[in-house]
């Protein structure tokens, strides 16, 4: 115990006088209720409002945890979803509340509303914080089996078209471990264009229903993940892709380093300055760039 201290850690004690008002973003259970924290059940029951994203999903949920909700759970989701934003942050300030976001599972901002309501918290000087939670993706991420140094959370595709052409293209050479989230009648046609795209031996990791009683995670290539080797989908998926293997490019050979060191020094660029822009565009070492440029100076003296 610490001198005039109470023995407990710092980051334990009491919190000071929490301001008022401010927006909660409350991470929830993504599947099993007892993944619950004693902070977000504190939360949830000190909240003046709560915004759900679907009110038929969270209020099972208070009345499980035993949290009454009245008439202060609202449904926050949709294509006004800003418009929304805009009205709970104006109320909360006019009435100095608390609000509590809240999703269906897990936490609120990602592929699920909360982020407007985020922004406009933060235009109008409202405080905003976090309770952290459950996340399907970071869950998924340390049980496939697949490298977790560096990821890329890339959401759900887009469904069709261009936009999702052009994102399947760039995951094709993805040097990053990529999450993804899909919809369980959508996962086989995703998992066949990804097959196609980043080819069939591409590693992949397949969850569903993370930490409820029917959790599975199937893990292989998008080759096998498009027969019939793979379970079948049901509730909510959560696909894992392995890195690309990392691209090897050809050093450029002397003509071609040459070639470029003389259009720099034509512009008037220093032998330093015109190797070092060089060795960057062309992925060589500035020592190599400036014996090459230096050689140009001295075969152009008369």
């Amino acid at each position: 115990m610490t001198p005039g201290g109470s023995g407990v850690p710092p980051e334990q004690t009491a919190p000071a006088a929490e301001a008022r008002p401010a927006v909660i973003l409350v991470g929830t259970p993504i599947g099993n209720l007892g993944d619950i924290s004693p902070r977000a059940v504190e939360a949830l029951t000190g909240a003046d409002v709560i915004a759900a994203e679907d009110t038929r999903r969270t209020r099972p949920m208070l009345t499980a945890l035993g949290i009454p909700g009245g008439g202060r759970l609202v449904s926050f989701h949709g294509p006004h979803e800003a418009e929304l934003a805009a009205k709970l942050v104006a109320r909360i300030v006019e009435r100095g509340e608390r609000l509590v976001c809240v999703t269906d599972a897990g936490m609120p901002g990602i592929s699920d509303p909360g982020e407007r309501l985020v922004t406009a918290a933060l235009a109008a000087g409202v405080a905003v914080e976090v309770v952290p939670g459950p996340s399907a993706a970071l869950a998924a991420l340390v049980v496939s089996g697949l490298p977790t140094a560096r990821f890329v959370f890339e959401g759900f595709l887009p469904r069709k078209g261009r936009q999702r052409a052009a994102r399947l293209a760039e995951l094709k050479s993805e040097e990053r471990t990529v999450v993804l989230f899909e919809a369980p009648h959508r996962l086989e046609a995703t998992l066949a264009d990804l097959a196609e795209v980043l080819g069939p031996d591409r590693p992949v990791a397949v969850a569903r229903e993370i930490t409820k009683r029917f959790e599975t995670v199937w893990r292989g290539t998008l080759g096998q993940a498009t027969s019939d080797e793979r379970p079948q989908a049901r509730g909510e998926q959560v696909i894992v892709l392995g890195p690309a293997a990392p691209v090897v490019r050809a050093e450029p050979d002397d003509e071609a380093i040459e070639d470029a060191l003389r259009a720099e020094l034509a512009t008037g660029a220093s032998t330093r300055d015109a190797a070092a822009v060089v060795a960057n565009r062309l992925g060589i070492t500035r020592r190599r760039a400036y014996a090459l440029a230096n050689s140009l100076r001295g075969s152009a003296r008369p």
